[in-house]
C-alpha cells in the first residue's frame, strides 16, 4: 500500500523548528551526551563495544557533575551510549591491543559541532538518531524478562537468542502502537494537546481492546481482558521509563506499591473509576515527542500532516481540507494561509476555488465559509461581486449579513433551497459513519429543516444541484420521523427520475 492509499492522520500543532531544537538541547540525555563528548577531547579508552571502561567511569561521572549516588553510573552510561549512537563521539579501534586492554579510543565526533552550532534541523536530526537507538533499547526485553525462572541456568557462552519466543519486530510494533495512540490523542483531544496527562490504563486498554472490539451495552470486560490490560500496563511502564530520558514523553510511573516484590502485577483488573488513576501511571507526548513520532510516521510513508502545511497550498486544496479538520485546527490552518495574503485578493481566490459542480464542490464551499469568516471588512467587495452567482450568492449573503452590511438583496426561494442542499451535501461528506455523535448532529439538523419548512421535500426534489438526489436519500436514511423519512425517499426518487 502506498502512502497515497493510507488514511490521513489528524493534523497536529507543532512549535517552530527553532523551538523544537531548543527543547532537544535541553533534554538531559542530550546535554549529558554532549558534555561527555567534550570530556573525551583528549581521548578516552573504550571497550570492544565502544563502552566506557570501569576505570574511566568515575571521571565521566565527575565530568557530568553527578553525585556518586546509585543512579550516577546508569545515567552516565546512558548518556555515553547516546553520544556513541549519534556520532557525538567517534571511536578508533586499536589494531593490536593486548588481551584485557582497551579496544579503542573515543574522541569528539563531527556531530558535536553540529549539535552546538548547527541549524535547528541539524540538531533535530541528531536527536532523532539518538531516539531511534533508545526506542530499539526500550523495545528489547532484558535477559531477566526473557528467561524468567530459567535465569539461574543462563550461560552467556552458550546462550542463543533464536531459541527464545521473542519477536523483535513484534516488540517494536507494540511500542509504535502505544506511541501512535498518544499521538492521536495529542492531535484530537484539546486537553491532551494543552498538556493534560493520559492515564496509563487508557493507553493499555486501547492496545488490548481496539474501539471496534469494545464490549457493547456497558458489558464488563472479561477477566482475561483485564489481566491482559494489566500486563500491558506493566510492559509500557518499563518502556516509558526508558523513553522519558529522551524528551519524547513526560511520564509519571506506576506506583511501586502496586507491584509485588517478585515483579508481577499486584492488580489483575483495571482500576475502578473512583480510584486515583495517577497511581497507575500517566503519560503524554511532549511537543518534541509529537514532532518525533510524526517524523517517524512520515518516514514510514504515513500521511501525518501538521497545522500550517497548507499555508503555501492553492486555495482549492485548502478549502477541500478545512471541513475535515477539528474547529481549532481548521481555524489555525486558515489563519496560516491568510497570514501573508492581501485580504481582498485572498477572498477572491477563495471564492474562485469554491465554484464548481463536481463531487467535492460543496465541501470546498463549506471550507470557503470557514476561511472567509476570518477575513475582515477589506474582503467585502469580493463578496458583493458574487451576489448574483448561483453557487456563491448564498454564502456571500450570509457573510455580508453577519457583518451588518447594508443593501444586501434578499435571497429568492430557489437560492435558499439550493444553498440548503449544498450545505447538507458538504456536511454529509464530513460525517464519519462510525462516529455516532456526528451522525446524531446531522440527524438533528435534518429534523430541524423539515420542522421549519413543512413542504421541504416538495420543493427540494426540484433543486438543480448535482447532489440533490444523494442528499434526499441521506435524509430518508437519517430522519427520525418515519413518515418524513418516507417522504424524503420519494423525493429522492423523483429527483433521480428528473435527472435522467
Amino acid at each position: 500500500m502506498s502512502g497515497a492509499d493510507l488514511p490521513t492522520l489528524p493534523p497536529v500543532r507543532l512549535p517552530t523548528e527553532a523551538e523544537l531544537a531548543r527543547d532537544a538541547l535541553a533534554v538531559p540525555l542530550v546535554s549529558r551526551a554532549a558534555a561527555l563528548a567534550r570530556w573525551a577531547r583528549p581521548g578516552v579508552p573504550v571497550g570492544a563495544g565502544a563502552e566506557l571502561l570501569a576505570e574511566g567511569l568515575p571521571e565521566a561521572i565527575a565530568a557530568l557533575g553527578l553525585d556518586a549516588h546509585e543512579y550516577a553510573t546508569e545515567l552516565t552510561v546512558e548518556a555515553w551510549n547516546f553520544a556513541v549512537d549519534t556520532g557525538l563521539v567517534d571511536v578508533t579501534e586499536e589494531e593490536d591491543g593486548e588481551p584485557g586492554a582497551a579496544a579503542g579510543t573515543a574522541t569528539p565526533g563531527a556531530e558535536l559541532d553540529r549539535l552546538t552550532a548547527g541549524a535547528p534541523e541539524e540538531i533535530l536530526d541528531i536527536w532523532a538518531d539518538g531516539l531511534e537507538a533508545v526506542l530499539a533499547d526500550a523495545a528489547t526485553p532484558t535477559i531477566e524478562d526473557l528467561l524468567g525462572e530459567d535465569l539461574e541456568s543462563f550461560d552467556p557462552e552458550t546462550f542463543d537468542l533464536d531459541t527464545l519466543e521473542w519477536d523483535p519486530d513484534e516488540e517494536a510494533a507494540f511500542l509504535d502502537s502505544a506511541l501512535a495512540q498518544l499521538y492521536l490523542l495529542a492531535a484530537t483531544d484539546e486537553n491532551v494537546a494543552a498538556g493534560a496527562m493520559v492515564p496509563l490504563p487508557v493507553v493499555a486498554a486501547a492496545l488490548v481492546v481496539p474501539d471496534e472490539e469494545e464490549p457493547e451495552g456497558g458489558e464488563e470486560p472479561s477477566d482475561e481482558t483485564l489481566e491482559e490490560v494489566s500486563s500491558v500496563m506493566m510492559r509500557l511502564d518499563e518502556q516509558f521509563r526508558v523513553l522519558e530520558g529522551t524528551g519524547l514523553l513526560e511520564y509519571d510511573p506506576v506506583d511501586q506499591t502496586l507491584i509485588v516484590a517478585e515483579g508481577e502485577e499486584a492488580a489483575d483488573e483495571l482500576p475502578a473509576e473512583e480510584e486515583d488513576l495517577t497511581r497507575y501511571g500517566q503519560v503524554r507526548l511532549t511537543p518534541l515527542g509529537v514532532y518525533g513520532v510524526r517524523r517517524r510516521m512520515r518516514e514510514a510513508g504515513l500521511n501525518a500532516p501538521a497545522v500550517g502545511d497548507l499555508a503555501t497550498a492553492g486555495a482549492g486544496a485548502l478549502l477541500t481540507e478545512l471541513p475535515h479538520r477539528a474547529h481549532g485546527a481548521a481555524q489555525a490552518e486558515a489563519e496560516a494561509w491568510l497570514a501573508d495574503r492581501d485580504p481582498l485578493a485572498a477572498a477572491r481566490e477563495l471564492l474562485t476555488a469554491a465554484r464548481g459542480t463536481d463531487e467535492d464542490a460543496p465541501l470546498r464551499r463549506l471550507g470557503c465559509q470557514l476561511a472567509l469568516a476570518l477575513v475582515g471588512a477589506p474582503a467585502e467587495p469580493a463578496l458583493r461581486e458574487v451576489l448574483a452567482d448561483r453557487e456563491l450568492g448564498g454564502l456571500a449573503r450570509v457573510w455580508l449579513a453577519e457583518r451588518g452590511a447594508a443593501d444586501v438583496p434578499p435571497p429568492d426561494e430557489d437560492l435558499i433551497f439550493w444553498l440548503t442542499i449544498d450545505t447538507l451535501a458538504a456536511q454529509l461528506a464530513t460525517v464519519d459513519e462510525e462516529e455516532e455523535e456526528e451522525e446524531n448532529e446531522l440527524r438533528t439538523l435534518i429534523d430541524g429543516l423539515t420542522v421549519q419548512h413543512s413542504s421541504f421535500f416538495e420543493h427540494a426534489w426540484r433543486v438543480e444541484h448535482p447532489a440533490t438526489a444523494e442528499v434526499l436519500e441521506a435524509m430518508g436514511r437519517l430522519h427520525p420521523d418515519r413518515a418524513l423519512a418516507e417522504e424524503a425517499r420519494k423525493a429522492a426518487l423523483r429527483a433521480r427520475n428528473r435527472g435522467q
